[in-house]
């Protein structure tokens, strides 16, 4: 086993303190690969909007539909050597993009082919991780855990454009796409300091071996039994839905609209990194006081009810309400996503970790792109705030749907006696 004495802090933890080094060391990684394959496409092969849109859903969408074949491998593999194939992996595919540009070989099937690969091993990569932190630390630690490693995944998402931005001013996008390979190699090694306990299958239960569809079936069987975890993800699917219609137009909205110049709309995005960091220090100790099922409860309409200050920017006062969009969005969502994580892993059994975050994960991520495309399409007819205000209310009823009654589920019940042991 894993977990940790009781008693022992979290930091003093070793495979959990792993764990956060890797999610650190992974997140500075993907977000120096993702700027540096966007900026090679346009200054290497002359990309266009239609073609750099492309490499961001391909970094996206191959993923997000795989992902509950992830959750497959994951509850059936050895866990710590799937997470270190996927990030070696990652490593190679992206160290082939400078390797290609300096043989004078790079072409855009070959670009389109690393992001979609690249996508694929990060959300494989995700349903790893989920499965195995509750093996890790144990059910009673799993929300403070979950806090942490999103701080430790913050470090990474914020660091991670700047350096991405030096290095590619500084020495080009080659040179930066190597270092993006470096992190990955890091990374690697970090997981593979992992407990070898964790190479132990855990779907003991399995002894038959189902076929993979019948194993899927059995993800999604808890997630439609978990009558709390289904809601929190239809409701979790409708926040992404307007997000990514909110996402997709906020930049063109801001400054053509609105007329922020470029440090006022790069305020706006440094106070939601702010914001984010402030959920993380705040989601613990609020999940502790109220429950992680009420925190989901009053932060999903709570975020919907943000996006609302998109629109209403246009009537006046614009960048004091897309600051409090940034501020209460933020955080909200960073409260939101820490507790219906620690929820999802309470709820699912031991052996179908990987089954249950791969379909949830797939629905949750599948809804950003389409509301991003939807959006963008409505918004060329309609105009940017008709879609805005659309948008926010399909978040906030989306939000709402939480407090319907509902009777305590195997996984609620799990997740009192957590709040309790915590």
């Amino acid at each position: 086993m894993t977990v940790p004495p009781d008693g022992r802090p979290l930091w003093r933890h070793r495979p959990f303190v792993l764990l956060c080094a890797e999610q650190t060391a992974g997140s500075v990684g993907r977000q120096i690969t993702a700027l540096a394959l966007i900026l090679l496409a346009v200054t290497e092969l002359r990309a266009g909007p239609f073609d750099a849109s492309v490499i961001l859903a391909l970094t996206y969408l191959p993923g997000a539909a795989l992902s509950p074949f992830a959750g497959v491998l994951a509850d059936r593999v050895r866990l710590r050597r799937l997470l270190v194939l996927a990030t070696a992996l990652q490593a190679v595919a992206v160290g082939s993009v400078p390797l290609a540009r300096a043989a004078g070989q790079l072409t855009w099937p070959h670009l389109y082919a690393v992001a979609a690969v690249s996508g694929t091993l990060t959300f494989t990569l995700s349903v790893g991780l989920q499965a195995a932190l509750p093996r890790v630390v144990g059910a009673a630690r799993l929300l403070a855990a979950n806090s942490a490693l999103t701080g430790a995944r913050t470090v990474g998402q914020i660091g991670g454009p700047a350096a991405g931005g030096v290095l590619v001013g500084l020495v080009g996008t080659g040179p930066a796409l190597t270092a993006g390979c470096a992190a990955y190699a890091v990374e690697a090694l970090v997981l593979l300091a992992l407990p070898s306990a964790l190479n132990s299958p855990a779907a003991h239960g399995d002894a038959a071996r189902p076929s993979p569809a019948a194993a899927l079936r059995a993800g999604l069987d808890v997630v439609r039994r978990e009558r709390r975890l289904l809601r929190m993800t239809a409701a979790g699917a409708g926040l992404n839905l307007g997000s990514g219609a909110v996402a997709a137009l906020y930049v063109l909205y801001a400054t053509r609209e609105l007329g922020l110049s470029p440090w006022r709309l790069g305020a706006t995005y440094a106070l939601f990194s702010g914001a984010t960091v402030f959920g993380i220090l705040v989601s613990g100790r609020f999940g502790e006081r109220v429950g992680a099922w009420r925190a989901t409860r009053i932060c999903g309409p709570l975020a919907g009810a943000a996006m609302f200050l998109v629109p209403a920017a246009a009537l006046g006062a614009p960048f004091p309400l897309l600051l409090g969009y940034q501020l209460v969005y933020g955080l909200a969502v960073t409260v939101w996503s820490i507790s219906m994580t620690t929820l999802q892993q309470l709820a699912a059994p031991p052996g179908l970790q990987g089954r249950v975050a791969g379909v949830t994960q797939a629905v949750l991520l599948m809804t950003v792109p389409v509301g991003a495309l939807g959006g963008g399409a409505l918004a060329a007819a309609l105009g940017n705030v008709p879609v805005l205000v659309a948008s926010a209310a399909v978040a906030l009823v989306s939000g709402a749907t939480l407090w319907a009654p509902v009777r305590a589920d195997h996984g609620e019940k799990k997740a009192a006696l957590a709040d309790q042991a915590q």
